[in-house]
């Protein structure tokens, strides 16, 4: 039995699996699930686990190499995005694109984590990078 780190089996395997240019979706309680990729649900009841609690969390197991936002997420929730924004590492390449190219993105991911997040727009693509 494992007594820190990632506990839950799902998500802890997902995170070993990924490689160099695979994507893992961040994102709030509504964020559609294309078929095909694999989904983690962490959320059981509105607001927790919280999105920037996970993503704090997952940034510190995984490297990353480029974030991908929504647009929208600049305007609709600016301050909540800043927060998202103070946790990536420094000096990592952002990227800006509409929210239905967002979704559409999401399809290639390797898996989308759902959070209980209930605020609009907290979804972010990790681009994984390589540890050596």
């Amino acid at each position: 039995m494992l007594k820190t780190g990632i506990l839950h089996p799902q998500l802890a395997r997902v995170l070993a699996e990924l490689r160099h240019k695979d994507t893992l979706v961040i994102g709030d309680a509504g964020l559609p699930i294309p078929k095909g990729v694999e989904r983690i649900d962490l959320g059981w009841r509105p607001g927790d686990p919280a999105y920037l609690d996970v993503l704090e969390e997952i940034l510190k197991y995984i490297v990353v190499e480029k974030a991908t936002f929504a647009n929208e997420a600049l305007s609709v929730t600016p301050e909540f995005h800043e927060k998202a924004k103070a946790l990536l590492p420094e000096n990592l390449p952002i990227e800006y694109i509409p929210h239905t190219e967002l979704k559409a993105r999401s399809a290639d991911a390797k898996a989308i984590i759902l959070t209980g997040e209930f605020t609009g727009y907290t979804n972010v693509i990790l681009t994984a990078g390589c540890a050596y």
